[in-house]
């Protein structure tokens, strides 16, 4: 594997910056259990040059240096500079569209609950006719599809004022976008930007709306803001919640300012040495941070060394995290659920994305739950060296998704009812370990897709070239299926005319795989067990029902791999409640073994590596 040159000492100061975070975390194997999302805490008030004090009510004209007389959230964004902190007092803070570019922590008093909102009450309703209320609003926001979206191909599912920012809420209540004041139901809303009128279908007398004010909570910029230079310094955030914005609650920046009409991906552009870019801002910090109902994404997030822990990223309109052109990055212990609540559809929306050109992205012990229109978490374009270890995830269209990347650990998962567990495509190198699959297929595809007239220019050459797409393993994994109609559990694939041209197999290993499925009388409803790319088979595929066949197909591949006839209920502990631990050892051969690299990742033994199947260690 060729990678791109790194600057050692930058390696080494986000070794630094990460060395508390790994050694707070004891090794494990398989989703932990828990803690996940964040925690109640008490927070002491922090060792910083300067602290400012603020409140829901407090002063702007106040300094906010003592506890009882607090100045404005605003007014200490504008005056904080590195290593102070600003403690916020509980309550709800109505604020949004800040800048800052110094390394400063936010975080709560004591056990205090602060909870920043992009929105306004709306108390001035007109009744205008049969169910339907207006009220004028000055702040809006409209806007449009990226250039990219291929309107032909998705309008009829997803209108275009799907693509404004505007949330409206009653009683805390999402409503969804109408196209028209005849599209009202008591769970939309419209909006008429020529009038500035916002109109709802359900009576607000006695309720509370809200109506986002502020597209974005907190931007933190590389340029010149309040008088100061940017210091390279991120954030650290810890303990407050972020809701109700129109377009994304926080925003990292590196080399440019970016709005939500640009694409945010795009820096850097075309192939690129990591040591030119993710240095502007270094070590931003999210620590036990709650982010909800966001017009788009979440946070747009830039800069080595990022880590966000125990936090809650909860219904957002697309995406939830985005990680673009960084390095040396970890995210554990998260909870990230029910992103895609627009349901825009050609958008290719991901629970977290990591996109263009990052390494050694570490995601780990994380639930990533009911995302069933989008992918849970996707690696998209030119990523290296990932690792993405002991998750759970459930509920999504693909589990994990590495797309065009080379180099990636992926171990000790579970993936539960997914239509992909896993998807590896058009990538190399991709080293599949010891996951459990419940009705998740795991797929390997190649095509012919290259930056030659590609929709996204320059995204496929940053990525392994067409003949370039092998390397993969998958060994050790546990795929268990409910019924005989679920299938194939494993699919390696390429087009026909790529099969011509390549017929050595993407996976370069195969073996000592466990497949539980149950037996059926009816041989017409029984799905493939697995499916193969076969050079010289009709189509380039050969599609089997039995291990046994395959392997007189495939003589190199699954030597020790093994067939069982069961489900889920004969096979885990409980699978109703959750609990995928194994019922009962499955055999292992001692012909099949971990490598050490991964089992350090999992923190097994080499007896437990040896003697386990799956995510879970034998007993």
């Amino acid at each position: 594997m060729t990678l791109l040159p790194s600057f050692s000492v930058h390696r080494y100061l986000i070794g630094l910056l990460l060395l508390p975070a790994v050694l707070a975390f004891t090794a494990h194997a398989q989703p932990s259990g828990g803690p996940y999302g964040p925690i109640n805490q008490n927070y002491e008030i922090p060792k910083a040059n300067n602290i400012y004090f603020v409140a829901p009510n407090g002063s702007a004209s106040a300094a906010g240096t003592a506890l009882n007389a607090p100045t404005t959230l605003e007014s200490a964004i504008a005056r904080v500079v590195s290593g102070d902190a600003i403690i916020l007092r509980g309550g709800v803070y109505r604020t949004g569209s800040m800048v800052l570019n110094q390394g400063i922590a936010l975080q709560p008093y004591a056990d205090e609950k602060p909870i920043l909102k992009g929105t306004e009450i709306a108390t001035d309703w007109e009744a205008v006719g049969d169910n339907v209320w207006r009220t004028s609003w000055a702040q809006l926001f409209p806007s449009k599809p990226m250039a990219w979206w291929r309107q032909a191909r998705n309008i009829d599912r997803t209108p275009l004022h799907r693509f404004n920012n505007d949330m409206v809420f009653i009683d805390g209540k999402y409503l969804q976008s109408a196209g028209s004041v005849d599209e009202l139901s008591a769970n939309t809303y419209y909006i008429n930007y020529q009038q500035q009128a916002v109109y709802i279908g359900a009576d607000p007398a006695g309720h509370t709306v809200e109506i986002t004010t502020h597209d974005t909570a907190l931007t933190r910029t590389t340029s010149e803001i309040h008088g100061k230079t940017a210091d390279k310094i991120g954030p650290k955030i810890r303990g407050i919640m972020f809701t109700q914005y129109a377009w994304t609650a926080l925003a990292i920046e590196g080399k440019r300012h970016f709005t939500h009409l640009e694409e945010p991906v795009d820096e850097p552009i075309g192939i690129a040495d990591p040591s030119t870019y993710g240095k502007e801002v270094i070590g931003t910090l999210l620590d036990n941070v709650t982010i909800s109902f966001v017009g788009r994404v979440a946070g747009y997030f830039r800069g080595d060394g990022l880590v966000i822990r125990n936090s809650l990223i909860s219904d957002t309109g697309t995406e939830g995290i985005y990680v673009i052109g960084s390095s040396d990055v970890l995210l554990e212990r998260n909870i990230i659920r029910r992103n895609d609540i627009e349901r825009i559809t050609g958008y290719y929306v991901s629970a977290v994305k990591i996109i263009n050109q990052t390494h050694n992205v570490l995601i780990r012990d994380n639930l990533i739950l009911d995302h069933p229109s989008s992918k849970g978490v996707w690696y998209d374009v030119g990523n290296r060296n990932g690792v993405f270890i002991n998750n759970y995830v459930e509920g999504t269209d693909t589990g994990f998704f590495f797309e065009i990347s080379r180099g990636v650990t992926v171990a000790g998962n579970v993936f539960v009812n997914n239509r992909q567990g896993s998807w590896i495509l058009n990538s190399a190198d991709a080293h599949i370990y010891n996951n459990t699959y419940v009705n998740s297929m795991a797929d390997f595809k190649r095509d012919k897709r290259s930056a030659q007239g590609d929709h996204f220019d320059w995204h496929p050459a940053t990525g392994p070239g067409v003949e370039e797409r092998e390397g993969h393993i998958f060994m050790n994994n546990l795929l268990v299926a409910t019924d005989a109609g679920f299938g194939p559990l494993l699919r390696v694939e390429q087009p026909q005319d790529l099969c011509e041209k390549l017929n050595k197999p993407a996976l370069s290993t195969l073996n000592g795989n466990t497949y539980i499925r149950p037996s059926t009388p009816y041989k017409a409803a029984e799905k493939p067990l697995l499916s193969w790319a076969d050079p010289n088979a009709e189509g380039c595929v050969t599609n089997v029902t039995s291990l046994t066949a395959f392997q007189a197909k495939v003589p190199a591949f699954e030597l020790q791999g093994q067939q069982l006839d069961g489900d889920t209920h004969s096979t885990f502990v409980a699978p109703d409640i959750r609990r995928f631990k194994l019922l009962q050892n499955i055999p292992t051969s001692k012909q099949v073994s971990m490598p050490a690299e991964v089992r350090k990742h999992l923190g097994w033994s080499k007896k437990e590596a040896a003697t386990t199947v799956g995510a879970y260690p034998a007993k």
